[in-house]
């Protein structure tokens, strides 16, 4: 991406870059709760095909992750593993995860 990526661009291009065939089946409400300078309760719900993306706080979510944003992007931009970011602590998932293991494949972020 040739701008920078910020926390509210990125969640914007999110029901975008959804793929709906590979979440075929999926019904599912993800809180995302972000820290630091960028940060902000979002939720992001993927359920007929479709995913749409609201700043707020679901009450009862499938899964929730919590990380700094400056580290979230970096997970996206892939300047950090997920699975390393998650083993020190630095990307919380509290809920289905099964569901967070799958998460990133829904998705095609423009290079």
């Amino acid at each position: 991406m040739s701008e920078e990526l910020t926390i509210e661009k990125l969640m914007s291009l999110m029901p975008k870059a959804f793929v709906a065939e590979r979440a075929q089946g999926v019904d599912a409400v993800i809180q995302y709760h972000l820290t630091g300078d960028q940060g902000g309760d979002w939720i992001i719900t993927i359920r007929d095909g479709k995913c749409t993306v609201e700043q707020g706080t679901a009450e009862n979510p499938k899964l929730t992750l919590t990380a700094d944003s400056n580290d979230y992007l970096d997970i996206i931009t892939g300047k950090l593993n997920a699975m390393s970011a998650f083993a020190e602590g630095k990307l919380k998932l509290k809920g289905d995860l099964g569901l967070a293991m799958k998460l990133m494949n829904y998705f095609k972020l423009p290079a």
